[in-house]
């Protein structure tokens, strides 16, 4: 990997939590200097971590927290609608991402 290069992994993870449904959310992971930060851009989300598997684990811990703090809050319907996520009977269905594109352009 050349410097100023950017390396992405996307991933798909369902979360389920005491008396609540799925809500399935996409986490990117990318190296950032020393760290893994993993970043979950439905629920605008990062966590970091010093590898890979930290970065995963660390972004769960904190979509947990704060989808479990949302919704003892009785905010969680709105948060999830603001984001895209559309109520289809007790179940949330997660945006649709289609495409992740890479581009590049010139600062003059």
């Amino acid at each position: 990997m050349q410097a100023g290069e950017l390396r992405s992994r996307t991933s798909r993870r369902v979360y389920t939590a005491r008396n609540m449904e799925n809500i399935s959310f996409t986490v990117h992971i990318f190296k950032e200097g020393p760290a893994y930060v993993a970043y979950v851009p439905e629920l605008d989300l990062s966590s970091c971590g010093s590898t890979e598997d930290e970065a995963r684990k660390n972004i769960r811990d904190a979509v947990d927290a704060f989808l479990e703090t949302s919704r003892d809050m009785g905010t969680l319907p709105e948060i999830l609608e603001e984001a895209g996520y559309e109520r289809e009977g007790n179940a949330w269905r997660a945006p649709e991402f289609v495409a992740l594109d890479r581009c590049t352009t010139s600062v003059t």
